[in-house]
């Protein structure tokens, strides 16, 4: 049995990981007392107000990211925010834009889907006693699917759509209470989602974060800003000993002693290589031309993730225009919308 001296000497040698693992999990709590907030607020209007009455939390909005893409498109092209789900616009350019200096922060600190993945893969870890590898051939041909998704996305969405559709489409009743409509996909579950959903945990099991590495849009979608090249990993070839301790912490399966700067989009900016490095200053986080501690990458995206939480608030671009009156109106009718 693990003792506290045992996890005092570990959160020593590897304090980040211990700052991410607590984030991860802080996130994971809190996305799952936003999901009951917002149920309570949905079971309201289902019980046609006998159950009390709970104000929508606007972080919901954060798992609309298809509606948000449109809501984008809206704003570059005509310079309308979204009043509809103003929130999920926030969060989606934050996150997306944040890929451009933070890499895939997001999605290895923050994201609750990636952390389910991720700690999935460390269950399949400690029962199997070892972490498998795809065939070569198969990373090969499983590694597009992620971005084949991505392109079908901007190619419907932001070059085919066109803006007076997309207007449209954020106005209509489906997008009003598409928040909704995801509440009752997961709590009217299919046996074929129930299946996708299973056959991915088992996956991951075997596979460290498979979803995250081969099938999420959105992931590959933030990852796209890390081709800038502002924020990468270098490592000091002259002083490496090829120890493979970094490619065998990396969650994201990359092989981290092979190269002389990360530079992948798959790279979530975990820091966990460069923490578990033996050797001082052999690998290195680097922003633009400067060197900078491995600490500064979260913290900064932290920052700043806050402060555009909070200007959104104080600007009023946080809680939907959607009223009472309109929620009531919709959820009564949601059987009818969208069919």
């Amino acid at each position: 049995m693990k003792t506290k001296k045992w996890y005092y000497r570990q959160l020593k040698k590897r304090p980040i990981e211990f700052a991410r693992n607590g984030v991860q999990i802080a996130f994971l709590l809190f996305i799952l007392f936003i999901g009951f907030r917002f149920w309570q607020f949905y079971n309201h209007f289902a019980s046609l107000g006998v159950e009390p009455f709970v104000e929508r939390p606007s972080a919901v909005e954060g798992f609309l990211p298809v509606s948000a893409l449109v809501a984008f498109k809206v704003w570059i092209t005509t310079g309308e925010f979204d009043r509809i789900h103003p929130a999920g616009l926030v969060l989606f350019t934050f996150i997306v834009g944040s890929g451009i200096l933070f890499r895939r922060s997001f999605c290895s600190w923050i994201c609750p889907i990636g952390t389910v993945s991720e700690w999935t893969g460390k269950l399949g870890k400690k029962l199997f006693k070892k972490s498998f590898d795809l065939p070569k051939w198969l990373t090969w041909i499983l590694f597009p699917l992620k971005y084949l998704l991505l392109g079908f996305f901007i190619k419907v969405i932001l070059f085919d759509m066109p803006a007076v559709a997309a207007q449209q489409f954020l106005l209509s009743p489906y997008n009003l209470i598409s928040d909704v409509k995801m509440l009752t996909f997961f709590l009217n579950i299919s046996g074929f989602a129930l299946k996708f959903i299973l056959i991915l945990f088992v996956l991951s099991l075997f596979f460290k974060n498979f979803w995250c590495r081969f099938l999420c849009p959105y992931g590959a979608l933030i990852g796209l800003g890390s081709l800038f090249g502002i924020t990468k990993i270098k490592r000091n070839e002259e002083s490496c000993i090829d120890c493979n301790a970094c490619t065998r912490v990396c969650p994201q399966r990359i092989r981290v002693s092979e190269k002389t700067s990360v530079l992948t989009p798959e790279c979530s900016a975990c820091m966990q290589c460069v923490e578990v490095c033996p050797v001082k200053n052999t690998l290195t986080v680097q922003v633009g031309p400067k060197k900078v501690n491995k600490w500064v990458v979260p913290i900064a995206f932290f920052s700043i993730f806050a402060s555009v939480v909070i200007i959104a608030k104080l600007t009023g671009n946080w809680n939907t225009m959607i009223t009472y009156e309109d929620f009531k109106a919709l959820i009564q009718n949601i059987d009818y919308i969208g069919h």
